[in-house]
């Protein structure tokens, strides 16, 4: 929020307090006493601070004068002369307390008087005189070429005509600047506060000691405000902070989880392992921005969106690297995995024409009603870490285009994606706390089914947790959604399209090492498997295995395995409905053969050339001897998702459309997730809740639905209610 400068003040400012309230975190509300002590023509500083406990805050100027010695006392010899006697300034008695409570930080006046006028101009309070964070650089570089402070100040004021410092404000800083107490970046890149959300990519100046809580604008000018770098950008590696409030902080927790990088296993970065603290604030942050955020027009909240997409555009490069390096994807993947987000963005920008309600004109005499849909408040997100981009655009832009504030909970294995989507998302203008993101594992996402004013959570996880997380927030009356892993199959008839079919197959079972929700896991071939088997080992033999940076790469490392993460693709023979492979997600690369086959080796890459991978890939073979046992075989599975069949054969590929009993089916494609305007759908228990994320589904999610039944009269008298005998015929019953 920007200040008023001194030109916008009332002709006369009242003094008055900052209304007390609830804060996020400490910064928040000393943020929230500065911008209000200013507006009232006055400066605040910290008098008392315990960081997690308490901060005092009080005025930092005194207008009334004291005796600096004891009277003379008129009754002794020496009070035949009196002594003048010198004074002071006493300090102003206002003071506000910050005290932290239950996680958030409450806010009272315990002296709301001042004893001095106000400031006319703030141009008159010291803290005008401070430099910026360029002029400190300035000044360390002459002072290091030997100017002295009266030739530093004049080649400053050539810049900066209306610099009000003097030469012995140049003198402390140079002190300062001996004493270790300001800290300047070798290159000089200047950030100011608007820039806190753009973590990892510019170097700051660094200022500690000034205590005064200055006006971010002033008369004199608007950018002298010093900026202390957060400490989560200080750690390395870094650590992944969090969004509270529309600020990134650093968790207050001292535990954390490695982030590595799967290709060369450094780690990248840090998740912290948020406290339940952490939750609430997010929560109450979320909470709190929702009443004026739900009553923002439509318009102005899609515009948001248009402009979020051009930033993810403009950094696209940057997300598909982060997603690499976290997550092991070739680029290839990476980009399609922020492209598939995108897409969701850009149907989020038209989100108006599909929250359009119903009316009914005149339903009974002089009645009509009408339904309009309504944002839910405060909405939560549980990612997983297949599609590190993907999974949080799926979530929180339509959420916060249809009026909801959102928390997401990304994935611990893969947070950078999901960090730089929030801080585009700030840069687009999204107001402070309708976007909140708290790490952590398990504990987090419990807070969050436990928590009252959390109305809705998207999940997309893997079976073992989502049972527990769908129990646990359906008990507490919440709405929620659950995308699980599937076992997608793909049944080959003896007519199709060699090529083509192994085309797809290829690239749907190894596509991403496997590791998505609508991978080709099981092929069911109908016939001979003869004809596919050498081909197929020969599309195999041909993905090179490398780092997702590598150009030539087709398939990534797989994250998880601390050993080391190539693992070629694999073809798994003679697999039978009864083998664990079959019935539980191995979630990677995915082939079938009727046959064993001999294992195959192949090197990869000129920089890991001595390295031979033995491959083992998981797609599993089974046999059948007619489309109709072929379709038993995939409707016994329950955890069938999607499936698809590959014929030339319009008459099969009829039959399998309307027997199969899955979501998704395919006709001589892959399965894959559609386009963010069609609806997506899934068959249980791969999929747990009422309403799906895509479409018209996903609108319904974020809402729901209000009926409004009106009727204006000139007559103050009655009301007429309407309703209808069991002929259907209107009624007209009267109210007293």
């Amino acid at each position: 929020m920007d200040f008023q400068s001194s030109s916008e003040f009332n002709d006369a400012p009242q003094m008055l307090p900052p209304p007390p309230g609830t804060f996020v975190d400490r910064e928040e509300l000393i943020q929230h006493v500065g911008d209000f002590a200013v507006s009232q023509g006055y400066v605040v500083t910290i008098k008392q601070s315990k960081r997690d406990r308490v901060v005092v805050l009080g005025c930092d100027r005194g207008g009334v004068y004291r005796n600096r010695r004891k009277p003379v006392d008129e009754s002794s010899a020496e009070s035949l002369r009196r002594r003048k006697t010198g004074s002071r300034l006493t300090n102003c008695p206002f003071e506000a307390v910050g005290k932290k409570d239950d996680g958030l930080w409450k806010l009272s006046i315990k002296n709301g008087a001042h004893n001095h006028e106000p400031l006319k101009d703030l141009s008159e309070h010291p803290s005008a005189r401070r430099f910026t964070e360029r002029e400190v650089l300035l000044i360390k570089e002459m002072t290091e070429a030997g100017l002295k402070p009266r030739q530093i100040l004049k080649r400053l004021r050539q810049s900066n005509p209306e610099l009000l410092s003097t030469p012995k404000h140049v003198y402390n800083v140079k002190a300062k600047l001996r004493q270790g107490n300001v800290t300047v970046c070798p290159l000089g890149d200047v950030l100011l506060r608007e820039d806190y959300h753009r973590p990892f990519e510019r170097r700051v100046v660094r200022v500690r000691n000034f205590k005064s809580l200055r006006p971010q604008k002033t008369a004199v000018r608007n950018n002298y405000q010093s900026v202390m770098e957060p400490s989560w950008r200080q750690r390395n590696p870094p650590r992944v902070p969090n969004l509270i409030g529309g600020r990134f902080v650093d968790s207050k927790s001292l535990t954390s989880i490695d982030v590595v990088n799967p290709a060369t296993q450094l780690i990248v970065s840090q998740v912290p392992l948020s406290t339940n603290e952490e939750v609430r604030a997010a929560v109450f942050a979320a909470k709190r921005a929702f009443s004026s955020w739900r009553n923002t027009p439509v318009t102005n909240r899609q515009r948001i969106m248009f402009k979020f997409q051009e930033l993810i555009r403009r950094d696209m490069d940057k997300l598909a690297m982060e997603i690499t390096s976290e997550h092991g994807k070739t680029l290839t993947d990476a980009y399609n995995d922020v492209l598939r987000g995108l897409e969701i963005v850009e149907h989020a920008c038209g989100v108006a024409t599909l929250q359009i309600g119903e009316f009914v004109s005149n339903i009974s005499n002089g009645v009509d009603t009408y339904s309009i849909r309504e944002p839910l408040g405060v909405c939560a997100g549980i990612c997983s870490f297949d599609f590190p981009a993907m999974t949080p655009l799926w979530m929180f832009p339509i959420a916060v285009t249809c009026g909801n504030t959102f928390i997401l909970k990304p994935s611990e294995k893969v947070p950078g994606a999901a960090v730089i989507l929030a801080e585009l998302a700030v840069e687009a203008g999204l107001p402070n706390g309708v976007l909140n993101i708290v790490h952590g594992t398990d504990d987090i996402i419990n807070a969050i089914c436990d928590d009252d004013d959390v109305k809705a959570i998207a999940l997309v996880g893997p079976n073992s947790d989502v049972a527990d997380i769908y129990s646990r927030a359906s008990a507490k009356g919440k709405r929620i959604q659950c995308n699980i892993g599937a076992k997608n199959h793909a049944v080959v008839m003896p007519d199709a399209s060699i090529d083509a079919t192994l085309s797809a197959l290829v690239a749907a079972g190894f596509g991403g090492a496997g590791q998505k929700c609508m991978a080709l896991t099981t092929v069911v071939y109908v016939g001979s498997i003869t004809p596919w088997e050498d081909k197929l080992v020969e599309h195999a033999k041909a993905i090179k295995v490398n780092a997702g940076t590598e150009s030539n790469a087709d398939l990534g490392p797989v994250p998880g395995y601390e050993n080391g993460n190539f693992i070629g693709p694999t073809i798994l023979s003679d697999v039978t409905v009864n083998m664990e492979c079959y019935k539980e997600d191995v979630f990677g690369p995915v082939l079938l053969c009727m046959q064993v086959l001999p294992l195959i080796s192949f090197s990869v890459g000129s920089h890991i050339s001595k390295l031979v991978f033995v491959v083992k890939l998981h797609i599993f073979v089974s046999q059948a001897e007619s489309i109709d046992e072929a379709i038993e075989i995939v409707n016994r599975n329950r955890r069938g998702s999607g499936a698809s069949i590959f014929t030339t054969s319009a008459v099969a590929a009829r039959k399998f459309q309307i027997e199969i009993a899955v979501g998704q089916v395919g006709i001589n494609v892959p399965i894959s997730v559609q386009p963010p305007f069609t609806l997506f759908t899934s068959s249980k228990p791969c999929f747990a809740g009422d309403l799906n994320c895509d479409g018209k589904g996903g609108i319904h999610f974020y809402t729901q639905i209000k009926t409004v039944t009106q009727q204006w009269k000139d007559l103050p008298g009655n009301v007429e209610t309407p309703t209808s005998n069991s002929n259907g015929e209107s009624l007209q019953l009267l109210n007293s």
